[in-house]
């Protein structure tokens, strides 16, 4: 008996090396060697393993990416976590395909009801973690929030993009690239502590 992990672990190879098309219930039966009856014993139909693969894909990215920023966040782990995320499309190159496709190609609208609390739920709860992150950071230094969103959110989907589009994974240099920019922008010194004078510094 095949995992859900193996499962999707096909899936999403299949979705990296075909698009949407040809990710079918057939196909990752086949992909894994297993009957047609398998699959459809974990996964209702088409549309529950396109959301299983996202959520899989995009928790597990999240829960990663969270991880390495700890708390509570500092500048230096605000660049970690930027680099953190070129590594870790080099090593989950499916996987990363799947993110930079986006949630749209997976079809949510045909998802379950349950599937999609868990979306919108997910989707919250990332946004309100790192809006608190950025906060934090900006307090920390002299660097306005957008800038801290783009070092953190942007910049490494920038420099992998064109990577993931070619279906390759990033190379070394695009980490050093990242850790560099990153690290350019988030070095700022401290600014000055909330309730003392300016000429206090």
């Amino acid at each position: 008996m095949h995992s859900t992990d193996e499962l999707l672990a096909a899936a999403a190879r299949l979705f990296a090396d075909g698009g949407a098309r040809a990710l079918t219930m057939t196909a990752v039966a086949k992909d894994v060697g297993a009957p047609n009856g398998s699959i459809y014993h974990r996964f209702r139909d088409r549309s529950a393993l396109l959301a299983a693969l996202w959520l899989r894909t995009s928790q597990g990215f999240q829960r990663g990416y969270l991880d390495v920023l700890r708390e509570p966040p500092t500048p230096a782990g605000a660049v970690s976590a930027a680099v953190w995320t070129v590594e870790w499309c080099r090593t989950h190159l499916p996987e990363a395909i799947v993110l930079f496709a986006g949630v749209r190609a997976f079809e949510p609208d045909a998802w379950s009801d349950t599937a999609r609390a868990e979306l919108a739920g997910g989707d919250d709860a990332l946004r309100r973690a790192m809006k608190a992150i950025v906060r934090q950071l900006a307090a920390q230094t002299e660097v306005p929030s957008d800038q801290i969103a783009f070092v953190m959110l942007d910049l490494p989907l920038a420099v992998v993009r064109r990577h993931l589009q070619a279906g390759e994974p990033p190379p070394k240099r695009a980490t050093e690239l990242v850790r560099g920019l990153a690290g350019r922008v988030l070095s700022a010194q401290p600014g000055p502590v909330a309730g003392k004078r300016t000429a206090d510094r």
